[in-house]
């Protein structure tokens, strides 16, 4: 596991465009976190940094979205889930299919989403200061993350 600190949007966005080079379609990355703590924040980095251009935004009141960039992009936010059914399973399946999908609150997807390659936390230091826990395989983690400051 790596933390970061960052003390800005833009350091959120720099984290999550040193990972997305990494992913490819198929790879499942959980974004949980407090409300305000940086989650769509980690997310557009990413997307920008897969290609994705134009507005990046929390599906929260859609539950997903879905980007075109060099590598599509699926951002889902089970915000308002208690859980998720079969049925619900069945709307959700078609964002992991050839995309890198990020899924925010993924507590309540735990046990019908599939494996994630990379678990993200975020959660407030201060009122500007975010930490940014990243888990995943150590060789990933490493290719990321071996010449960053601790403090970005």
């Amino acid at each position: 596991m790596s933390e970061l600190e960052t003390s800005s949007p833009a350091e959120t966005e720099g984290i999550a465009a040193r990972l997305a080079p990494l992913l490819e379609p198929g790879d499942v990355v959980t974004v949980a976190g407090d409300l305000g703590a940086g989650k769509t924040t980690f997310v557009r980095g990413a997307a920008r940094a897969l290609g994705v251009e134009g507005p990046v935004t929390s599906p929260t009141f859609t539950v997903g979205h879905r980007y075109h960039g060099r590598v599509d992009v699926s951002h889902l936010d089970l915000y308002r889930f208690q859980g998720v059914s079969a049925a619900e399973w069945g709307d959700l399946e078609p964002y992991f299919d050839g995309a890198v999908c990020f899924v925010e609150w993924p507590e309540a997807g735990q046990g019908a989403l599939p494996p994630a390659r990379v678990a993200v936390r975020l959660r407030h230091r201060d009122p500007v200061h975010r930490l940014i826990n990243l888990e995943a395989e150590k060789s990933l983690l490493k290719a990321v993350f071996s010449d960053a400051d601790t403090r970005v």
